[in-house]
């Protein structure tokens, strides 16, 4: 994950896509241009959802079976996914490197926080 943040610090620099904090109001509106900007591609990642699940369906209603007609909606969404997932992770990472945050040593310790919650869902295990 570290080379992931170094790689794209040097990604946005290239590119002049850097959140701009020369002061607040240039900070704030950076910010919250990026925020929006990560929100929509969040919004892509339920498009493509929402696309399996209509595959899905479709699948279904020709007489397939179900758990064949979701793997096929999966494959057919597999890569626009994953590059919906990258844009997510760009914007994400772009957060980290502005704030100054290790996103590996963030991430383990909120799983371990997690992890330790007294109130947390319990699934059923099969």
């Amino acid at each position: 994950m570290r080379e992931l943040q170094t790689y794209m610090k040097k990604y946005h620099e290239e590119m002049n896509w850097e959140i701009s904090d020369d002061h607040y109001e240039k900070a704030k509106s950076s910010l919250l241009h990026n925020y929006m900007l990560l929100s929509t591609e969040v919004a892509e990642v339920a498009e493509e959802l929402r696309k399996a699940f209509n595959q899905t369906n479709k699948l279904i209603n020709q007489g397939e079976g179900e758990a064949e007609s979701f793997e096929i909606a999966k494959a057919n969404i597999k890569e626009d996914m994953g590059k919906e997932l990258a844009d997510c992770l760009a914007y994400m990472t772009k957060f980290a490197n502005y704030f100054e945050i290790d996103m590996e040593q963030a991430f383990y310790s909120k799983m371990d926080e997690v992890k330790q919650r007294k109130n947390k869902d319990i699934g059923i295990r099969k």
